[in-house]
């Protein structure tokens, strides 16, 4: 892993963690009434996608070993691209309820790395 691979897990790590404490405690419709919390949280994910984008191009294999790497990708392109069909619901649900596999792998690789 290159040098900047520790940053890039960092920067991930740090967008989920941001992405689901602007959403703890809060309810699907209080998030979807709440235009300014859904517009940090896709930031958020814009970051996280990123930094996996970036992540999966100076380590190809990382795309097979860690779930939820695609799947960050292609949510902040879907967002970033596709702002106008973006689903808040799912948003929503993905930080709720997916992403937490990809934070286990993320601090996995975390710690490898020292």
């Amino acid at each position: 892993m290159t040098e900047r691979a520790p940053k890039l897990l960092f920067d991930a790590f740090g967008a989920i963690t941001s992405s689901q404490e602007f959403i703890a405690g809060c309810s699907l419709d209080q998030y979807l009434s709440d235009k300014m919390r859904r517009s940090a949280v896709e930031r958020q994910l814009e970051i996280l996608g990123e930094a996996c984008s970036r992540l999966a191009r100076i380590e190809p294999t990382l795309i097979e070993q860690v779930p939820g790497l695609k799947l960050a990708i292609d949510l902040r392109n879907r967002i970033i691209h596709g702002y106008d069909a973006v689903d808040d619901e799912i948003v929503y649900r993905t930080v709720t309820e997916d992403l937490h596999a990809l934070k286990a792998h993320l601090t996995q690789l975390l710690t490898a790395r020292g």
